[in-house]
């Protein structure tokens, strides 16, 4: 019963996570007229949010051993609710980069703790649960953020707003705080699992470690590109309006948590590795439907068939992520992979909106097919070098 309502935290957790995560480029039109932004600002500012991010995540682990998930996770809520308030009323672009650093900060650690957890001690059909609530918080936050431009003409009162529903989730997890160690035991997770003779000290001494980190640095690239510069392709590309494209965002972003809502049971039926394959060529198929000059409206609809095909590929690569590496290298592995995701999107990312910038929006999904192939050839990889015996 403990156990059940600590994962219903976890969820509520992952909401909380995906509020924000949305909202950049919804805001960014509306943040360009207040203060003349270009693309290259919203890239830095891009960035710096998932700059620190990764940093959070690959000092992940040191920091969840001394004071365990539920408090990393509490800690984690109350620093983006106070960042993103600072934000709501900040003066210039310059405090927005310096506010971007807890922002970032308060996601990275408990993303990683949160998904070993999982990854140790639930099913596959949790994984892909827990993600598509990430992509509830997703998806509300363009929404919220579109009721704010079409109500006040400001992006301010969304980035309130989303700082009040952060502050009520914190609220959540302090009440349950004291259920974790009921739920898992004495341990961070509640077992020795993450200790053992298989764990080892240089992960990228792993078999197959690089090739997964590749996967995840592309994975975020694409799915935070399409994020990111998708409201921007709508509005200059297919001439949309700036609300309409950001409800098309929203879409974009409810295909990924319907994707996962409904991978989960799919995984039921389909191992981790056939869902990857799936969410592939899902995905390949609503950037190449992007790709072509269709109508406003099944152009909008193709961003949601993205969306679904991205849906299973993260968190069926966080599950994987014990059974390809071991139980004991879990938590340090999961960190990582967080890391080098996160690096995706800050780097490639914001790149991509480079290149737009220079040369045209409209070339937008072309550079995310060729991410997306990039991916591919990095998963077939690691899929054949898992399935080789251990050698010794």
């Amino acid at each position: 019963m403990i156990t059940t309502l600590i994962l219903w935290v976890i969820y509520l957790a992952f909401i909380s996570l995906g509020l924000p995560d949305s909202i950049l480029g919804v805001a960014l039109p509306s943040m360009s007229r207040e203060w003349g932004l270009t693309l290259s600002d919203g890239s830095l500012l891009s960035m710096v949010i998932v700059g620190s991010t990764v940093v959070s995540s690959f000092a992940s682990g040191h920091v969840i051993d001394k004071i365990g998930t539920g408090r990393m996770t509490l800690f984690s809520c109350l620093m983006t609710a106070g960042a993103l308030l600072g934000i709501s009323v900040a003066p210039a672009y310059g405090w927005l980069l310096l506010l971007a650093v807890p922002l970032g900060l308060g996601g990275g650690a408990v993303d990683s703790a949160l998904n070993n957890c999982v990854a140790l001690h639930f099913k596959a059909k949790h994984m892909n649960w827990l993600h598509s609530f990430w992509g509830v918080g997703a998806t509300l936050g363009p929404i919220v953020m579109s009721w704010s431009l079409s109500g006040t003409g400001s992006w301010r009162s969304g980035y309130r707003t989303i700082s009040m529903l952060q502050l009520s989730l914190a609220f959540i997890l302090l009440l349950c705080l004291p259920l974790w160690k009921k739920a898992f035991g004495s341990s961070v997770f509640g077992s020795g699992d993450t200790e053992g003779p298989g764990k080892k000290r240089n992960v990228f001494k792993i078999r197959g470690a690089k090739d997964a980190f590749a996967v995840m640095a592309l994975y975020c690239a694409v799915e935070a590109g399409v994020g990111l510069w998708g409201s921007s392709f709508l509005v200059q590309d297919r001439q949309l309006r700036m609300e309409t494209a950001a409800f098309w965002m929203a879409f974009y972003y409810g295909g990924i948590a319907l994707g996962r809502f409904l991978s989960g049971f799919i995984a039921m039926r389909l191992n981790n590795v056939q869902m990857i394959r799936a969410g592939l060529l899902t995905s390949f198929v609503g950037l190449l439907l992007i790709a072509l000059p269709l109508s406003p409206f099944f152009s909008g609809v193709s961003f949601v068939v993205t969306g679904c095909g991205l849906a299973p590929i993260f968190p069926a690569m966080l599950h994987e992520t014990p059974a390809r590496f071991g139980r004991a290298n879990s938590q340090i592995l999961i960190g990582y992979q967080m890391g080098f995701a996160y690096l995706g999107s800050t780097f490639l990312a914001p790149l991509t909106g480079v290149i737009l910038q220079h040369t045209s929006t409209g070339l937008l999904p072309l550079v995310m097919i060729a991410l997306a192939a990039l991916m591919l050839v990095f998963s077939e990889r690691l899929i054949f070098v898992a399935s080789k015996p251990t050698e010794g």
